[in-house]
């Protein structure tokens, strides 16, 4: 067995301390002890002068990620190595000889901590450096809180630590992490030596990074930065003030005080429910690209190099975005040229406003914009490897899109549709080629969304389901494998929560106090907003097709019909459940109570016509409860792969609080028993659309967890 940690030394007296723990060298208890016994060995030796630490292919991607998980599994922190102190600072930063991070691939987490602390780091170009902790609920353990402020300023360290955003070296040597970089492997390690013999002689001076001030903003400035961050985090889980404390800490007393207190905040944050529910969404996504029978098979993905998108509206226009950004060359189709234009204006805007927001850079744009063409007919067809149909959701105009397609496309291609409730086996039933039809489903934008719902018939084949999984991975988005049927996974999981709002807004519960409740809850935005920037049009083809499927369960409202007869089109034209004015924030307009009042009177369900009293943790159970209800049908009709998934589904596709862990994990969390008894009441008073499955009944009988398989 390779050594997991092991020294060479040059016969200029550097020794290279390489860790060796693929696939992303993690730090696991024995290589944390190996790089302990390797620096103590190479201090010791009368032939070293300094140390370059590097990593085999890549640096290191910090914290074994199973440390943590056993630590919160049995409760006990002690599982958790003492690396902040021993090895950072008393080994690397103020050890006898000097030490150089030689970075290549990247250094995230306890890896970039690690180089951190080292007194000079060299890094390859496009190198990947970012402390992600805040994303699963903790903050960083072995000092990053006090060392990167030190490097970068607070106000940079506070941006970078609060979005988990990840830079690359030639933007770290902007800020001052990186001192230097090189274009290869080889030139890391010569540079890097060289770096370290330069301080060990004493020709560039020995920083250490913890006693470093020259970057931090005064203390009174680095007070206020931090107060504002802290008013823009109120309202989220704790660590985020947890980490921002921390970082004042060190300012106010000191690096070492600092990393004392993040080494004991760090311990306490590990336990905590948010971050159990953060870490169970972590595993839970890197899960969804395991497709048993797919996946596992001898099978090798072909390549999607060329796609053809038709129609250019919101979400066609979206769709080709996201692919032209990952550099996958893209026909876009629409049904004539001033339609066209208008779609390739609309991704520009797409293009132009990551630009603005800097999360893009102008010549990449450039690049990007080069791989799209606007066509009107099908003449550029004939070498697609794959077409997205994104027209709207007519049956017949869909049928005669794959039909059309079918004629002229190569016999590999693959034929998507980005429909969000129609069945596929419709869509394609007028195709020959019934092995190559799968769904796509993205969400608006498409271009931001991460979620990709890809969905199988029973024709589908294991190729084109293999393919997508690997096209799904190009173009950066977070796939669940869903099987046939009205809504697939993440609609039909959802859709009562939209009829949820309606039945609380009939039975007399104010709909803006239904909106406050549920962001406060976590959401993004509330239903009743989400019904004015999603558009009624599109929820009443919804509503038609799950009163045709489910029409048992399916809430028939007049709500939203009156809405437009009333002229109002929500966002679309700025007149919704909100008033929309450009550059403001969306407020709520009152009028829109009288419609909602006529709506209570042509429903006629409120208990004796009076309103309903009801506490904001029941307007959060009306809401969430029956959405738990719909997803154990999934679960048990095998539309999904296993459980989890749908706690992806639910946290990328419809922005459900991620540090509750997903629909799922959130539900367990307060127990099928309880869920079961309130719908059971609920249906009882307000009819069939609560009324519990047999799947959760099930469950709730037998004290067994909803997401168990």
């Amino acid at each position: 067995m390779a050594q997991l940690v092991s020294m060479e030394i040059g016969i200029d007296g550097i020794a290279i301390i390489r860790i060796c723990n693929p696939p992303v060298n993690a730090l696991t208890i024995s290589v944390i002890g190996g790089l302990k016994e390797q620096y103590e060995e190479a201090v010791e030796r009368n032939d070293v002068k300094a140390i370059v630490l590097t990593g085999d292919d890549k640096f290191c991607g910090g914290l074994d990620i199973n440390i943590i998980q056993k630590v919160q599994k049995n409760g006990d922190t002690s599982f958790l190595p003492d690396a902040s102190v021993e090895l950072v600072i008393d080994t690397i930063e103020n050890g006898k000889k000097p030490s150089v991070a030689a970075i290549q691939g990247f250094a995230l987490g306890g890896g970039l901590e690690l180089a951190m602390g080292c007194s000079a780091r060299i890094a390859t170009s496009r190198a990947e450096l970012g402390l992600p902790e805040l994303k699963l609920g903790l903050i960083p353990g072995c000092g990053g809180t006090q060392r990167l402020p030190r490097l970068v300023g607070t106000s940079k360290a506070i941006e970078m630590l609060m979005s988990s955003k990840i830079i690359t070296s030639e933007e770290g040597k902007e800020l001052g992490i990186i001192d230097d970089v090189v274009s290869s492997h080889e030139d890391l390690l010569t540079v890097s030596c060289l770096w370290a013999l330069d301080i060990a002689e004493g020709r560039i001076a020995r920083t250490h990074t913890l006693q470093r001030t020259d970057k931090i903003e005064p203390i009174h400035e680095s007070s206020a930065i931090l107060e504002v961050k802290r008013q823009q985090v109120l309202k989220t889980s704790p660590h985020y003030k947890a980490c921002l404390d921390v970082i004042e800490e060190g300012i106010i007393s000191g690096g070492y005080a600092g990393v004392l207190k993040e080494d004991k905040v760090f311990r306490e944050l590990v336990l905590s429910k948010s971050a159990k529910a953060l870490l169970h969404a972590y595993f839970a996504e890197r899960a969804t690209s395991k497709v048993p029978g797919i996946t596992d098979c001898k099978l090798k993905h072909r390549k999607i190099e060329k796609v053809a998108v038709i129609g250019g509206g919101l979400m066609g226009s979206g769709i080709a975005t996201a692919l032209i950004l990952s550099s996958i060359q893209v026909i876009l189709k629409e049904i004539n040229f001033d339609y066209q234009q208008k779609s390739l204006k609309s991704i520009e805007v797409n293009l132009q406003s990551l630009v603005k927001r800097g999360e893009l850079l102008e010549e990449k744009m450039k690049k990007a914009f080069s791989l799209l063409k606007g066509v009107v007919d099908y003449e550029e067809f004939t070498d697609v490897d794959m077409v997205i149909e994104v027209v709207n959701e007519e049956v017949l105009l869909k049928q005669s899109i794959f039909e059309e397609i079918e004629k002229i496309c190569p016999p590999h291609c693959i034929f998507a549709s980005n429909t969000s409730t129609i069945d596929l086996n419709v869509i394609g039933a007028r195709t020959k080629s019934q092995d190559r039809i799968v769904g796509t489903h993205l969400f608006s934008p498409a271009h931001v969304m991460p979620l990709l719902e890809i969905v199988q018939t029973e024709n589908t084949s294991k190729q084109v389901i293999l393919d997508v999984l690997k096209f799904a991975k190009i173009i950066q988005k977070v796939p669940i494998v869903v099987k046939n049927c009205t809504g697939f996974a993440v609609n039909r999981t959802f859709f009562p929560y939209m009829q949820g709002a309606e039945i609380l807004a009939n039975l007399g519960v104010d709909v803006f106090r239904v909106d406050r409740v549920i962001t406060e809850f976590g959401m993004r935005i509330g239903p009743f907003q989400l019904f004015d920037l999603s558009g009624y049009s599109i929820f009443l083809a919804v509503v038609k097709e799950f009163a045709a499927a489910f029409p048992d369960r399916t809430f028939q409202c007049p709500l939203v019909q009156l809405m437009m007869a009333n002229g109002r089109t929500g966002k679309k034209n700025g007149r919704g459940y909100y008033l929309y004015n450009k550059g403001k924030i969306p407020e709520p307009d009152l009028s829109v109570l009288q419609i909602v009042e006529e709506s209570r009177r042509l429903a006629s369900i409120m208990p004796g016509g009076e309103p309903i009293s009801v506490t904001d943790q029941e307007i959060v159970e009306m809401l969430f409860f029956p959405v738990v209800n719909e997803a154990c049908r999934v679960i048990e009709e095998g539309v999904v792969v296993r459980a989890s998934d749908l706690d992806i589904a639910s946290v990328h596709g419809m922005k459900f609080p991620s540090e509750r862990g997903g629909i799922m994990y959130w539900a367990d969390s307060i127990g099928a028993e309880y869920i079961y008894a309130r719908l059971k009441y609920w249906s009882e008073a307000y009819g069939n659309f609560f009324k519990p499955s047999q799947f959760l009944q099930e469950r709730a009988t037998k004290g067994i967890p909803l997401a168990e398989l």
